[in-house]
């Protein structure tokens, strides 16, 4: 059943370099090469059974959105006067999005937003502008943040980053949504903002955010709705008439919104969304420095160099899909998890975890769940691993609306159970956000730092001597790449 991850197949395949090499390679061997790898990879998920990632899926799609960042790729967005183009693109993504979020229901204030390079960063541009626009409008020096324990680690990154005391409170163990009583109890003078999620990313669940919203108004206090998974998905269930609780502006006591145009945006990867319901708010992103030697300088948020490229693919993936385009693509997306959950609850081995109209999230009483995660690993699944309790997740993307999908679900998760009932030893799966797979030692910390430095150091793990006709070293069997 070993088949742990591997962070470094191409070792055997080509050349390993430690260094650069003194003479270039003819581009056309190079694209080759890339064309190769991207083969191999695209594999991992064209077949439909990878949760999340791939939220598109559609390479045709790619092609149009790769053809749209090569035009601009090598301008920077920071340079508007040379770049006017990165002025539309990121302003008509604002308006897009604030649009959705039914920023027409804002009285009293001026909507605004900002594009950024993902849900970390929408997270992070949020949690500086509540942290300094507090500490400029009412003197809070020692500011405190509430979250649901569901919400995203980014807030907990927010946190450490910028000086913020970080107060987590549970989530109901069985509608696993945050109680706002809980929260509330958690406020205090110096509480800059509340959290909550749109959904989040364990099970997918749709905290109360209306309830969040009175309560934040009452206590004078932001609220951040996270919507960077539900975002761009649940606006179109709800148009559809699923039953999607409203999250977004309509609530007077939602003062922000992170969305991700990068996930069910249909987006390259690096950009997404965050929106204030007042352009004050915003504008404690802006960062500026006036008695540099280089000049003024001045940035609006925490990021300078961007490439107009992503900002152009963002903008070129929401026109081209179109609200009706859209609305098409949640459709068979609600269905699929629909019948995913059906199957799911058809066993009584296993237990649904929230009540998420577009992620899968399960776990058993009966067994450990991460049986299920190996054996499903060996019929080319890839489930996103959860714990505390332990689970497993599958968000419903495109790839999964394609034919037979379902049906393969089924037959292989009913041979998971059949395996995961048989088994007495400890899985070799995991819970690592992620997604990368292996079994977790004594010390999780220890196992977690070894991951990221195989990652990230395979290159420079082993010395070898270079070749002199190339610059690159021959692969050896313990050498990464």
């Amino acid at each position: 059943m070993s088949d742990l991850f591997d962070a470094h197949p191409y070792q055997d395949r080509y050349p390993v370099l430690r260094g650069l090499p003194e003479h270039g390679r003819p581009k056309e061997e190079i694209l080759a090469e890339l064309h190769e790898m991207a083969d191999v990879e695209n594999a991992s998920w064209t077949s439909g059974q990878c949760s999340g990632t791939m939220y598109c899926g559609d390479l045709e799609h790619y092609a149009f959105l790769t053809e749209a960042f090569g035009l601009f790729a090598h301008q920077n967005a920071l340079q508007r006067d040379m770049c006017p183009s990165a002025t539309r693109f990121e302003g008509e993504v604002i308006a897009m999005a604030l649009d959705l979020m039914h920023a027409d229901a804002i009285e009293g204030a001026e909507p605004a937003g900002l594009v950024t390079s993902g849900g970390t960063g929408s997270i992070l541009q949020a949690m500086l502008s509540y942290r300094d626009h507090a500490r400029a409008t009412r003197g809070i020096t020692a500011p405190n943040l509430v979250r649901p324990e569901t919400a995203h680690p980014a807030f907990v990154k927010a946190a450490h980053l910028f000086g913020i005391e970080l107060r987590t409170v549970p989530v109901d163990p069985v509608t696993t949504k945050v109680d706002p009583a809980v929260v509330a109890e958690a406020i205090d003078e110096n509480t800059i903002a509340i959290i909550g999620s749109a959904g989040n990313y364990p099970y997918g669940s749709i905290d109360p955010i209306a309830e969040l919203s009175a309560l934040a108004l009452e206590r004078g206090v932001g609220l951040h709705v996270d919507g960077c998974l539900g975002g761009w998905l649940l606006p179109f269930g709800e148009e559809l008439g699923h039953d999607v609780p409203v999250f977004d502006f309509r609530l007077p006591g939602v003062t922000s919104i992170s969305a991700d145009t990068h996930k069910y945006g249909y987006g390259l990867k690096g950009t997404s969304t965050v929106l204030f319901r007042d352009k004050a708010l915003r504008n404690a992103a802006y960062f500026y420095v006036l008695d540099w030697t280089g000049g003024k300088y001045y940035s609006p948020g925490m990021e300078g160099s961007r490439s107009d490229g992503l900002l152009a693919t963002a903008w070129a993936s929401l026109v081209a899909n179109g609200r009706a385009g859209y609305r098409e693509h949640a459709r068979g997306i609600f269905e699929v998890a629909a019948a995913m959950s059906e199957a799911v609850e058809s066993h009584p081995e296993l237990r649904r975890l929230g009540d998420s109209p577009f992620v899968v999230a399960f776990t058993s009483d009966v067994f450990d769940i991460y049986h299920v995660s190996d054996f499903m690993r060996t019929r080319g699944w890839r489930f996103n691993g959860l714990q505390y309790p332990n689970g497993l997740h599958l968000a419903v993307t495109r790839p999964q609306t394609q034919d037979g999908v379902v049906d393969r679900f089924r037959v292989d998760l009913a041979d998971a159970i059949a395996y995961a009932v048989a088994q007495e030893g400890a899985p070799e799966s995991a819970a690592i956000y992620g997604g990368v797979p292996g079994g977790l030692t004594a010390d999780v910390s220890e196992f977690i730092e070894t991951v990221m430095e195989q990652l990230m150091d395979a290159q420079l793990s082993v010395p070898a001597a270079p070749d002199p006709a190339s610059g690159a070293s021959e692969p050896t069997p313990e050498s990464g790449a």
